[in-house]
């Protein structure tokens, strides 16, 4: 992998192309041991060592984050009114540019995974993969076994549309009942459009897992990190035919 050395120092934060391009002139960027001033150097960072300053430089392509979304802050890159998941991230991790993989209401919490990986982003959100996304749901209304068979063949939405087969499973029953549900779309609104369609109300929603990837017990709310190299990969190797619920 082959890139110029400007893109590489601007890519990791060190400055627009143009202040990038001063800080070479001064004389404190190497690579190798050697001084280079031209910003249209190529370097390949996976064999090469740049330093600036004397510092060596992490070079990474792609930022792979998974967020503990917070109820109130809406699923985009930039909002001129409202605060977005990349505004609750650090500067050093907002330089890669990343996006959200797919949307979390704005009142929905949970698993938000925010890459830079375009192809990944893709594969990932592919209605061809059918990768499955599973929520917690606290539900006005007494969920029931009806409700079980209504989600398992699909069900009508306000809009027509008939929903793929679901999992819902309820965790505690009641006139306010604690469920899991698992989709293998993403629709606008989906989970609490199905519970409007046989009749209740969700009250609160949390994801909890996509794909083979789970919400880490130990992000509190608005907070991030990295994915482990096992994590990326178990995202890279999802296919429609490698997801099976007992895998989820």
């Amino acid at each position: 992998m082959s890139l110029r050395i400007d893109k590489m120092l601007a890519n990791m934060g060190y400055g627009t192309r143009k202040e990038v391009k001063k800080l070479l002139k001064s004389g404190v960027v190497k690579m190798d041991g050697v001084i280079v001033k031209d910003p249209k150097t190529q370097v390949n960072p996976e064999t090469q060592i740049v330093t600036v300053w004397g510092e060596e430089v992490e070079y990474k392509e792609f930022v792979y984050l998974m967020m503990n979304k917070p109820p109130g802050v809406i699923s985009a890159t930039e909002d001129d009114m409202e605060e977005t998941v990349v505004d609750l991230l650090e500067e050093e991790d907002q330089i890669f540019a990343p996006f959200p993989v797919g949307r979390l209401d704005k009142d929905t919490e949970g698993l938000l995974l925010l890459t830079n990986d375009g192809q990944l982003a893709h594969q990932l959100l592919s209605p061809k993969k059918h990768v499955p996304k599973t929520y917690f749901a606290v539900i006005d209304g007494e969920v029931n076994e009806e409700d079980i068979a209504a989600f398992r063949r699909g069900v009508i939405l306000d809009d027509g549309y008939e929903t793929k087969p679901a999992e819902l499973i309820i965790l505690k029953p009641g006139t306010r009942s604690d469920v899991e549900v698992t989709i293998t779309e993403g629709k606008f609104h989906q989970v609490k459009r199905m519970f409007q369609a046989v009749g209740k109300r969700v009250v609160y929603l949390k994801r909890i897992q996509m794909g083979p990837l789970a919400l880490d017990p130990s992000l509190a709310l608005g907070e991030y990190r990295e994915l482990t190299e096992e994590e990326i990969e178990m995202l890279k190797n999802v296919s429609a035919h490698e997801i099976k619920k007992g895998n989820l």
